[in-house]
């Protein structure tokens, strides 16, 4: 635009230009310009206001200088572009930076000459005539800038003998900064070396007189001692040589103790762990040769800036020497951070270094920096730093300094290199946030509403910041409930409004992290934050980004080390798994509305959903010998399924366990997603396996209810009878035969209207499960054989094998022993054809059985040594407690009460971990019969607690066992020790 000026029309216009061109070439929120016109009273078109203010100026500036790519407009604002354009501030630091580069080197005129031209570039007071907000700072912060330069450009003019020049300078500068010492300082040295000492003098006078009078304090020490060498050296000439290089006198620097810490957080609780351990960096306790850190790192909100500042408050003592704290800025929505020449500038000047002595290069004044603390006794705290490279020249050598780093990333270099002390803050505690709560609105309110006040703490899940910012509404407005609150946060739509105000609070915490992300880090982020489920294995990630695992575990890594992850504690040798915590899952959330498509997010969750499905069909075939769905449902996330399934396939049962609660997670979301319901029923179904072989029975019932519902709900009518089925199978495990017998009715008819033959047989199997607990052998027997046709129909060797030991065991009891031993081993050979070790484990379960029934007692032991070796390798740890306590009664059968025993304790731990009382009681009969067997008198009583178990469990199972146990336990009492073979006949009745 060259030299001609350009009018703008109001004020409005000058303040949104004034704020682009103190940040040219960064974004500029709109709230930030909202802020600098209206001052926190914005009105509500005001969004549209600034819009048309931009529009105007780019008007102006198209009219008046043909110029069009000024002002562009940018997320979440606008930028100015500075390039190709004159800015005063650009060349103004440009100016200062190559003077300060010229007198490090000696080259004081050419110093002189950019320091010269840095102060024309003034033209008044900075940003004349506008007031508010951060324009407010800006002209603190750019007035403070030019009397650097003056202080700066004067000391240098000192050193070149130009003594007048710079009494001409500094005099009006002083009485227009009368509390500016530094230039009242040079200004009387300079009146001394130009052989004005009393004009020295009265500069000091009436710099004590404003102090002493508006501020109430007496010059500083360095000052002070000038003012004794003006009075003891009497007049000086001035030198006759202009170019003599007479250099001010360096203040003492060890007069300077900075004490620069903040104020502590009011409410300030909990953290006493944390607090031990910085106290353990206290000079006094550190060993010589050290240096003390500590690295405070976590999320945004959780604190680390209050337990810093908290901590070095109340360390403030221990370090004599003073308290350094600077605000790195690394994270900032607008600012770029503070470098570290900057800092150690402002540093090395609060330790009374003159800003004429502190060097140019960054090298330099990080050594004098060390220099000065050498042998002191300070703290340092920085704050809110991003890397390791911002803080590594402001670190002091060795000696009895401190130092407190607060960031978001762990830093790792510094605990590795520098034997760091690492604090990784999670959110509080229950305890601490609710000490919080009561701090913040005070503990009769807290205790009027306990349940609500624990409500909110998990609301804002526990995060510091969050709570703080809940806690204001009740605070400063006593008439609203926190039951008023928390029904505004159980709103997850709107929890993160309420929890982040203006344009601050925690959502503006969470935005620092995710915008320093990668694009692929964002995007796992904000997919993953689609899932409920409680915490993840890195496959998850493959499959909602549809990327190989290796990939998906490096961009994990970048959300972990953004803290916008935690790594869940597991044992030792299990596949890792990671969380959200509950906001920043909500923020992910929020973000994937924002940025990705429905039909992006739509096929995120397919991927999500079918992976699980596919790998959950995997471990059910490799345990049961089937799979579940149905071939045209199977492979979604296949490709994933091919690399990982080795993982699955491995261990099925520890990797069911280890997705359990994702897995009852996924099938409650399934069902409040509309289209997914057959998802939810599918999934509940490949997880029968986990939720029987470790007595899973409340997550069973819970996800088999739900996913019924959404079925009926969406007239699927195959999904409804496997769902029925299911629920049916899991009543028979509970003993409920009858709520089994209609459940399976039910199944009966919607399984037949969807024609699933194999799902029909499973039914069948299962009625005649019911009959034969009602007593019904024969009903039992035909609904078997119904069974068995459907499995034959449908070629299923898994439920075939079922179906034979069921029959077998039926024929047992009908009284066809050698039958229902060729039913067994025919089972067995079933189960081998399907390739189901569970399979094979319960027919070789049910041939003991009835070896045990045919008194064939060898062979009955050492199937049940079988039984346990499978079980055991299978995790499956119902089948281990069978298998042991079978074992148990082959023993006690042969004489052996020891070894019968200590089988049948190992079955009883298991089986009370379990919390299968059934099971219990039966053992328990089977001890009363090995401590019968060798006399002992206790039989009776564990006898009598076994009867009661099984009439207080069922009528039913009450009625079949009561009379074989009546007639041992009057035996036992009568003539105990019994003889072994009295108690034979309780054989019969188990």
């Amino acid at each position: 635009m060259g030299e001609r000026p350009v009018r703008l029309g109001s004020a409005r216009q000058r303040a949104v230009l004034a704020m682009l061109l103190l940040s040219p070439d960064r974004v500029v929120s709109v709230d930030a310009l909202t802020e600098a016109v209206w001052q926190g009273d914005p009105p509500a078109t005001a969004r549209n206001q600034i819009a048309i203010c931009v529009t105007a100026l780019r008007k102006i500036f198209r009219n008046t200088a043909d110029v069009d790519d000024l002002i562009d407009t940018v997320h979440p604002g606008y930028r100015l572009n500075s390039q190709g354009h004159h800015c005063d501030l650009r060349e103004l630091d440009t100016a200062v930076s190559e003077a300060r580069a010229a007198a490090g080197c000696g080259q004081l005129a050419e110093a002189a000459g950019h320091f010269e031209y840095a102060l024309s570039l003034w033209r008044g007071g900075a940003l004349a005539g506008l007031v508010g907000g951060a324009i407010d700072d800006e002209v603190t912060r750019l007035t403070e800038f030019w009397l650097d330069i003056n202080e700066e450009y004067a000391a240098l003019q000192m050193r070149r003998g130009r003594h007048r020049l710079v009494v001409a300078r500094l005099t009006a500068l002083v009485a227009e900064h009368p509390l500016r010492e530094q230039a009242r300082a040079q200004l009387m040295r300079a009146h001394q070396l130009s052989g004005r000492r009393a004009a020295a003098l009265e500069v000091y006078r009436e710099g004590r007189r404003i102090l002493v009078e508006e501020l109430g304090i007496e010059p500083s020490a360095p000052m002070q001692q000038l003012h004794s060498q003006i009075l003891q050296d009497g007049d000086e000439p001035e030198s006759a040589s202009g170019a003599a290089e007479l250099a001010a006198p360096e203040p003492d620097a060890t007069a300077a103790v900075p004490a620069q810490l903040p104020l502590p957080p009011a409410s300030f609780t909990g953290r006493a762990a944390e607090t031990a351990a910085l106290d353990r960096l206290l000079p006094d306790r550190l060993r010589e040769g050290t240096l003390a850190i500590a690295v405070i790192s976590g999320v945004g909100g959780v604190g680390k800036s209050a337990l810093a500042v908290h901590w070095a408050n109340r360390a403030a003592d221990h370090f004599p020497d003073g308290q350094l704290f600077m605000d790195i800025r690394g994270y900032h929505e607008h600012d770029q951070p503070v470098s570290a020449m900057a800092l150690l500038d402002q540093s090395l000047r609060a330790l009374g270094v003159p800003g004429a002595e502190i060097p140019a290069k960054l090298e330099e004044r990080a050594a004098l920096y060390r220099s000065v603390l050498d042998g002191k006794r300070l703290l340092i705290v920085l704050d809110n730093v991003r890397s390791f490279g911002q803080v590594k020249p402001l670190l002091p050598g060795l000696g009895k300094c401190c130092v407190v780093i607060t960031s978001r990333e762990p830093l790792d270099e510094l605990t590795g290199d520098y034997a760091a002390t690492r604090l990784d803050l999670k959110v509080l505690t229950r305890a601490e946030a609710q000490e919080m709560l009561a701090a913040a609105i005070g503990a009769d309110r807290v205790a009027a509403e306990p349940r609500e006040a624990a409500r909110l703490v998990e609301l804002c899940d526990r995060l510091p910041l969050a709570l703080r910012i809940a806690a204001a509404r009740p605070a400063t407005r006593p008439h609203w409930t926190l039951r008023q609150l928390t029904s505004r946060l159980e709103d997850r739509r709107r929890r993160l409004d309420v929890l982040s105000p203006g344009d601050g609070g925690v959502r503006a915490g969470f935005w620092l992290s995710y915008r320093e992300l990668s694009p692929d880090a964002a995007r796992l982020y904000r997919r993953l934050g689609l899932l409920t489920v409680p915490d993840f294995a890195a496959w998850v990630a493959a499959a909602v980004l549809g990327v190989d695992l290796q990939e998906a575990e490096d961009l994990i890594e970048q959300l972990v080390d953004a803290q916008l992850l935690e790594v869940c504690p597991v044992r030792p040798g299990a596949p890792t798994r990671f969380r959200f915590q509950d906001l920043l899952r909500l923020f992910a959330w929020e973000r994937a509305w924002a940025e990705d498509s429905e039909t992006e997010r739509e096929a995120v969750l397919e991927r999500a959903f079918g992976a699980m499905l596919d790998l959950a069909d995997s471990g059910h075939q490799q345990l049961y010998g089937r799979r579940t769905l149905p071939a045209h449902r199977a492979g979604h996330g296949a490709d994933l399924s091919m690399e990982y399934r080795s993982v699955v396939l491995a261990d099925p049962v520890a990797w069911f366990e280890s997705e359990r609660d994702s897995i009852v997670a996924m099938v409650c979301q399934a069902v409040q997603s509309p289209g997914r319901e057959r998802q939810a029923w599918e999934l509940t179904a490949c997880a029968v396996p986990l939720f029987e072989m470790r007595n899973y029975l409340e997550d069973w019932q819970r996800t088999a209810e739900k996913a019924l519902e959404a079925t009926r709900r969406a007239g699927d009518d195959l999904g409804a009878g496997t769902m029925l089925r299911s629920l049916g199978t899991l009543a028979i495990y509970r003993r409920r035969y009858p709520e089994a017998e209609t459940l399976l009715a039910s199944a009966m008819e919607f399984l037949e209207r969807s024609d699933d033959i194999l799902g029909l047989g499973i039914a069948l199997r299962n009625l005649a499960v019911c009959a034969r607990f009602a007593g019904d052998l024969d009903d039992a027997a035909r609904q078997c054989r119904a069974a068995l046709d459907a499995f034959d129909r449908t070629d299923d060797p898994a439920g075939r094998s079922h179906a034979l030991g069921l029959l077998a065991q039926i024929e047992l009891e009908r009284g066809n022993g050698e039958l229902g031993v060729d039913l067994s081993h025919r089972a067995i050979r079933a189960s081998h054809e399907a390739g189901s070790p569970r399979s094979k484990a319960q027919n070789i379960y049910r041939l003991a059985e009835a070896l045990l029934r045919t008194g064939e007692l060898r062979r009955a032991e050492q199937a049940c040594q079988d039984v346990i070796s499978l079980t055991r390798a299978q995790g499956d740890r119902l089948g281990e407690a069978n298998g042991l306590r079978a074992l148990g009664e082959a023993r006690w059968r042969q004489n052996l009460p020891d070894k019968a025993e200590s089988a049948l304790f190992a079955a009883l731990a298991v089986a009370g971990a379990l919390g299968d009382s059934f099971l219990q009681a039966r053992i328990e009969t089977d001890l009363a019969c090995a401590e019968a067997v060798r006399g002992a008198p206790e039989a009776v009583l564990r006898l009598r607690r076994a009867h009661e178990t099984f009439r207080s469990l069922s009528a039913t199972l009450w009625e079949k066992r009561t009379g074989a146990m009546l007639d041992a336990l009057s035996v036992a009492e009568e003539f105990a020790p019994v003889d072994a073979k009295v108690l034979v006949c309780l054989g019969g009745a188990r």
